[in-house]
Order: C-alpha cells, then sequence, then structure tokens
C-alpha cells in the first residue's frame, strides 16, 4: 500500500491559471452584517482584520507565502473556493478565491477560521481503546484494527451477519465515501449502513427520486442572480447559507423575495412578502396555491401536456385546498395567499428554493413535491432564474446521495436491480454475490435495531449523533446496549466518541485529498495542506486498513489512492445521470474551478461548458418515458399537538452563521465563539413571556415529553405567540426533540414538537 499520508503538494495542485488575481477584504454585506451583529453583539471589523492565530482578515507585510494553491472549503454545501497560503509546505492562512465561481471573493465566518480549528487540543492523534474499567487507553494502529476486525467478526459469528452496522456522514471526500460502502457491504458483508445525510437531505433525495427519476437538483447558483421571484421555503440563507444570499443580494432585476417561515427570520426580514404560516401548514398553502393558479389559468398548459404525467388527477386533488380552508389552516389572511399566487403568476423567472425547514418534517417529502409541482405547472424549471431547487445541507451530502453506497448502489444505481448489480460487480472485479439485493435498514432503523438487539456493533465514522440525533436521551440510553462502539473521527471528545469502545483517529478537512459536490452539483476539489497530527490517518487509509486487517484488501487493489478511486467513482457514473466520464482528473477540475454533473465523454468532446449546467433544459426526465411525476397526498395533522401540559411550539435550526451542526468544529475558534451567544438561549415572544412571568434575559426551563433544559430567554416579536425558537447546536436541544419520521424518506422530524417554558434560577 502506497504511504499517501506524506504531506505533499505537487505543481500540479497549484492553480496558476485560477490563481486570484488580487487580494480582496472580507466584504461583509449589510444582511449578513445585521445577522452577526444581531445574534452575538458588537461586530467589530478590526477583531474579523486581525491577523496571526485566527488567520482571520490581512496577512501581515512581512509574510510572504511560497506557495498559493485553492480548494473548496468543507464546511456546508456551498461549496466556497479558498485560497491558501503556504510555507514549508503547510497552510498557514487562507482567504476566499476571488474568481471560483461559487463565492466570487466572498467567505462566511467558518470559512475564514477553517484552519485555526485544526489546531485544537483535543484533536484525536492516536487509536484509543477502552480498558476493563471503562476508560479510554492509548493504543497502536495494528491493535487497533486487529481488535475492531475480531470484535465486528465476533458480533457477526454470535449474532448473524446482519448484527452490525454503519453510520457514515456528508462530511469526508467522495472517494472516501465510496470506499467505505465498498469496504463495509461487498468487504465484511455489513448490509446496513446509512449516513448523516438522512438527517439534512434524505427528504430531497427522496422527492428529486420520485417526481424526476433521479435525485437531481437542477439549479446553478447564477439562478440566485437571475430570478424575477425567489421563493424561499422554510430556508433562512441569510443565516444558514450567507454566501448563496449574498448571490441573491447581486440580482439586478429587483425580484420578488418571498418566505414562507413561521419566524420573521432575517430572510423573511428582507422579503418583499412573507408568509407566516403556522408550523407545518405549508403544505396545505402550496397546494392552495396550485388550486388558485389552475382555477385562474396561470399555468404553462404546453409544458404539463408535453413534460409532465399525472396532472389531471393532481388538478382534481386541489379542488378542496380552497382559499376559505387555506387561510384556516395556515393562519394567513385570503389576501396574503392571493398576492403570492399572483406573484408567480406575473413574474417570467420563478425560483422555487427550500432547505431544513421542509425536509426535517413527517411529511417533508410531499412538501417538498408540491414545490415541484408548482415549478412543473408554471413551466419554471430548465431556464435561467427557475427551478424546484434544495439547497444542500453538508459540504458533501451530495456526494453522499449519489456514491456512499448506503441509500443506493454506488452511483446511482439501484441495489434491486439484477443488472445495475452486474454492472457495478463488473467496473469493480468483484463476485456479484457480494452485493446485497436490497439497500439494507435506514437510520432510524438501525437506531431501532441496536434498541432491539438486532445490531449489536456499530461503526461512526465522521458524525456525531450522540449530540444530533432526535430524542437524544432514549439515543445515549440505546448506544449503551451496543457490544462494540466504533467511532473515527477528528476528535476525541464528541458525545459520541466518548461513548466507544475504540476511538479511530482520522485527519480532517485540509489533511487529505478528494472531492467534495455541492448544492449545484459542482464537483470541487479538496487538498491535503497541512500533515494530520500524530499518528491520525486519512478516512481512506483508514478504510483501506480495514480491508487489508479483515482480509479482503485484494478486493480493492485498485483503490490505491483517492485520485485512482475517482477514476473508479467515473467508471461507475457512466451512463447515469450523474455521469462525470468527461471530466478527465483532479487537475481538470482545478483548473476549471469545479465541474456541475453530467459531465459526460460525450459533453467534453463537443466542448460543452463546465460552468452553469442547467438540467432539464429539454424538457426531458429521468424516467422512461422523460415526463416528471406529479405526487401528493394529503397533510397531515402536527405529529405532536400542544396540550395544556405542553402549550407551545418548539421550533428549532440554525442558530447563527459562525455556527455549524453539533459545534464539534465550530466551538474550537475562539473567533467564533465570540460570533455567537455564550449561554443556550430561547426566543419566546414577548406576550407569552408576559402570561408566563418571563423576564428577558431570565432562565427558564424548557420540557417535553422526553427531556428538559435551561435557557436564557430572549423575547422578540420574530416569533409568533404560541411558538417557541431554540438554535439546534447545543448539546442539549435535542433532548427534547420527538422521533418521527417522514414515511417516505425516513428523514426525522426536528422542526415543531411540543413543549411548555417556566421560569426558573441559575444554580
Amino acid at each position: 500500500m502506497s504511504d499517501s499520508e506524506n504531506l505533499t503538494i505537487s505543481s500540479e495542485s497549484l492553480t496558476p491559471k485560477h490563481a486570484p488575481k488580487s487580494e480582496e477584504s472580507l466584504k461583509w454585506a449589510g444582511p449578513l452584517r445585521s445577522i452577526l451583529h444581531a445574534r452575538s453583539g458588537p461586530l467589530t471589523r478590526d477583531l474579523l482584520r486581525q491577523p496571526g492565530q485566527f488567520g482571520l482578515g490581512q496577512t501581515p507585510k512581512e509574510f510572504v507565502p511560497e506557495q498559493v494553491t485553492t480548494m473548496v472549503c468543507g464546511y456546508c454545501s456551498t461549496g466556497c473556493g479558498l485560497k491558501m497560503m503556504l510555507k514549508d509546505n503547510q497552510a498557514t492562512s487562507l482567504s476566499p478565491s476571488t474568481d471560483y465561481p461559487v463565492n466570487l471573493g466572498m467567505a462566511c465566518p467558518k470559512g475564514w477560521e477553517a484552519l485555526t480549528v485544526l489546531d485544537a487540543p483535543d484533536r484525536a492523534t492516536v487509536p484509543l481503546l477502552k480498558n476493563d474499567s471503562g476508560k479510554h487507553q492509548e493504543t497502536d494502529w495494528h491493535t487497533a484494527l486487529t481488535t475492531m476486525v475480531e470484535r465486528i467478526r465476533r458480533v457477526q459469528a454470535e449474532y448473524g451477519p446482519d448484527s452490525v452496522a454503519f453510520l457514515s456522514t456528508g462530511q469526508i471526500a467522495t472517494e472516501e465515501m465510496a470506499l467505505l460502502g465498498a469496504v463495509a457491504k461487498f468487504g465484511l458483508g455489513i448490509r446496513h449502513g446509512d449516513g448523516n445525510t438522512r438527517q439534512c437531505m434524505a427528504t430531497a433525495a427522496t422527492a428529486y427520486k420520485q417526481s424526476f427519476g433521479f435525485d437531481a437538483p437542477p439549479y446553478t447558483y447564477a439562478d440566485f442572480e437571475e430570478s424575477d421571484c425567489l421563493v424561499f421555503v422554510g430556508a433562512n440563507p441569510c443565516l444558514a447559507h450567507p454566501i448563496m444570499w449574498e448571490r441573491v443580494m447581486r440580482n439586478r432585476r429587483n425580484p420578488d423575495i418571498i418566505v414562507l417561515d413561521p419566524r420573521r427570520t432575517e430572510t423573511a426580514m428582507n422579503a418583499t412578502l412573507h408568509l407566516p404560516v403556522y408550523p407545518k401548514s405549508d403544505l396545505t398553502l402550496l397546494y392552495g396555491i396550485a388550486r388558485i393558479l389552475i382555477e385562474r389559468g396561470w399555468y404553462d398548459a404546453d409544458n404539463v401536456e408535453q413534460h409532465t404525467h399525472g396532472f389531471d388527477d393532481y388538478q382534481k386533488f386541489v379542488q378542496a385546498y380552497t382559499l376559505d380552508r387555506v387561510a384556516t389552516e395556515t393562519g394567513l389572511a385570503i389576501e396574503q395567499i392571493e398576492s403570492f399566487a399572483k406573484r408567480i403568476h406575473t413574474q417570467e423567472r420563478v425560483s422555487f428554493w427550500w432547505t431544513m425547514g421542509v425536509n426535517q418534517s413527517y411529511q417533508g417529502t410531499r412538501t417538498a413535491q408540491a414545490i415541484i409541482n408548482l415549478a412543473l405547472m408554471t413551466g419554471n424549471i430548465g431556464r435561467p432564474g427557475t427551478g424546484a431547487n434544495s439547497i444542500t445541507g453538508q459540504c458533501n451530502a451530495m456526494g453522499s446521495r449519489l456514491f456512499s453506497n448506503t441509500t443506493n448502489l454506488l452511483g446511482g444505481h439501484d441495489f434491486a436491480s439484477a443488472n445495475d448489480r452486474a454492472k457495478v460487480a463488473d467496473i469493480l472485479n468483484i463476485d456479484e454475490s457480494r452485493i446485497p439485493t436490497d439497500v439494507g435498514l435506514a437510520y432510524n432503523e438501525i437506531i431501532d435495531g441496536v434498541r432491539s438487539g438486532q445490531i449489536k456493533a456499530l461503526w461512526v465514522i465522521a458524525t456525531n449523533p450522540a449530540h444530533s440525533w432526535i430524542d437524544q436521551n432514549d439515543f445515549k440510553e440505546t448506544l449503551g446496549k451496543l457490544d462494540f462502539l466504533v467511532v473515527q473521527d477528528m476528535y476525541n471528545t464528541t458525545e459520541t466518541a466518548t461513548h466507544a469502545d475504540l476511538v479511530l483517529p482520522a485527519a480532517a478537512w485540509g489533511e487529505k485529498e478528494g472531492t467534495f459536490i455541492n448544492s449545484e452539483r459542482r464537483l470541487g476539489l479538496l487538498k491535503k495542506v497541512r500533515k494530520a497530527p500524530g499518528k491520525a490517518l486519512s478516512d481512506f487509509k483508514i478504510f483501506r486498513l480495514v480491508a487489508e486487517y479483515a482480509d479482503v484488501g485484494e478486493m480493492f487493489a485498485e483503490w490505491e489512492s483517492p485520485a485512482a478511486a475517482f477514476q473508479i467513482i467515473k467508471r461507475l457514473s457512466a451512463g447515469q445521470p450523474c455521469d462525470l466520464t468527461g471530466i478527465k482528473d483532479y487537475q481538470a477540475i482545478d483548473e476549471a474551478g469545479g465541474i456541475q454533473w453530467p459531465y459526460s465523454q460525450s459533453d467534453a468532446a463537443r466542448g460543452k461548458p463546465v460552468t452553469e449546467r442547467r438540467l432539464f433544459e429539454d424538457g426531458q426526465f429521468h424516467f422512461p418515458d422523460g415526463r416528471a411525476r406529479f405526487v401528493f397526498d394529503a397533510p397531515r395533522p402536527l405529529s405532536e399537538p400542544t396540550t395544556e401540559t405542553f402549550p407551545l411550539v418548539l421550533l428549532t435550526g440554525r442558530g447563527s452563521a459562525s455556527q455549524w451542526h453539533t459545534q464539534t468544529r465550530t466551538s474550537k475558534s475562539a473567533v467564533l465563539r465570540r460570533l455567537y451567544p455564550k449561554h443556550q438561549y430561547i426566543e419566546i415572544h414577548p406576550d407569552d413571556a408576559t402570561a408566563l412571568g418571563i423576564q428577558p434575559q431570565q432562565t427558564v426551563s424548557v420540557t417535553s415529553a422526553r427531556g428538559q433544559l435551561k435557557a436564557r430567554a430572549v423575547l422578540t416579536l420574530t416569533v409568533p405567540q404560541g411558538q417557541v425558537f431554540i438554535p439546534m447546536h447545543e448539546n442539549t436541544t435535542n433532548q427534547l426533540t420527538q422521533a418521527v419520521f417522514d414515511p417516505y424518506s425516513k428523514q426525522p422530524s426536528y422542526k415543531a414538537c411540543a413543549v411548555r417554558v417556566q421560569p426558573i434560577k441559575w444554580n
């Protein structure tokens, strides 16, 4: 096996053709500046521009980098390009790349601090094995991997081959995901595997598959700038995806901005029309809008007839969603509903955008499809400034959706298809019998399996479910039922790692190579610009070593490096909607500033451009008949309605542009910590606070049927009466949330459950 852990920056990895033409200081647009100020107190440019330990702002004059290279950020799905300054082959500072087509010289606080968090003192640097007294003890890689394989084999021998599962991530490189899925499922015989992409994007992926025939977000970021009307449903890009919001702010068409959200979010504050719907009533509203458009002839009959299937049934279905019914169930005025419909009708280019407010719902798939239905019936797809566009969460959730070998067979193939299994087996030169004939258990079903005793060993990679999984107290109790838990992560202090029998130290973003696929389907390059600390290894090398120790290394001999794995991924994608065969290699991705799929060999031969590649321009979708489907179901009531005991609806979501998910990384940065509140907080309407005897900044208890936490009360009119909001980032939030799931995507419903709030004092 080649030693891919040596720190090397080849001349090919540098990008003179793509290097920024000039230095630019940090650009904070008005909306982002106001967000950070509102969330974290006074924000000074001095803090953001100070050089030195935090890596922000201007580079000291005396520092002259020996090399400059660019790579993509490793936080969210935006996929920004970052310029890395290197000295002695080590990245010492960074700035946003000014000509990368995603961010155009902009970066959010997390991107600016991407290098800082690599130097945290709690980095996992050596394998840790739990001893007889239950304490983690340092060990070597040979002992760690021998123990891991022996324990997994022992569990399989005692409880059956399906007694082991793995939980992957949207945070590692596509090549690593593919190798993990192949080693686990084809090599170790672990049929049940899923990823934390189930928590953020399963709904969008399922909706696209059922409506378009493939998981295919159709847009490019230029559509933010080219729309006449942007509709955001359950999305707050101003805070959650600030660089995407900057692209909206570049729109010169004076667009309408319509926001569907119970709260008056930062995005809603900048909207031309905010529709504060009751929690989870957006599906009813979207059906009501469809009824208005149909009744008034405000739809594209030619597009419907030529390119869709099922419209007649949909037309009959939405007749029940009268204006009066929709107004009653959503809490909106009839005038607001009609204004929404009219704005869609009168604008030439309408784009529909959604993210976690839709996806993380017990009826998220049908809500996403109601958005898709509006785009299809109005002809707002396949043209600049249009589309039914899901905004992805994690940096490589798109790569996970296509190549992790969890929700589908590698490359968007189907485990249940004999033809697909034969094709993949041939490409990988493995025995077809090693490929499972079904997709296996989903994330929530794996957890249920642990709870019931069906799953006895679990391998968790680059995710922290003891913090992020729904109904957290139950999850932590469930972990105690495992015979063996392996956690592979860049930190050894995560809530999940503390429960592990074995901790494997992994290299992080910036310490390894590979590709990410962002929200607009753009492949971006990840480069090794730092040496991993201690004995930490890249996830790719760990997976290779696991295969070797399990005596199946020969099956994966061709996977000798991430670059070699990329060539395998290309072959797996051939003929698929996500065809990558026209991309020569990593250097081609680098020089192009990222390449959007599909990019086939025929695309490359015809010289088709690699940027702004919208899908469905020809009106052809991925079903055999080429037609998109109208998919719909009746809305369901809140899964946990309020009661006298729990009279308020809890909403959760992103709390700050400087925080990321479970804060596993962002909490390591002193700068980022200063940009968000020190304590857990809850937003509550002043009238509710008065009724409950709660004063501003008073400590309150927040209780659901599953758990309780403490928070400081923030009285604000941005939250409607009867509702409260808590950021998702603190490790106590998911003690409250309810374990209910969308029946189609099996994604958890994090966004609405019943709670009570009471004033208390700090202990």
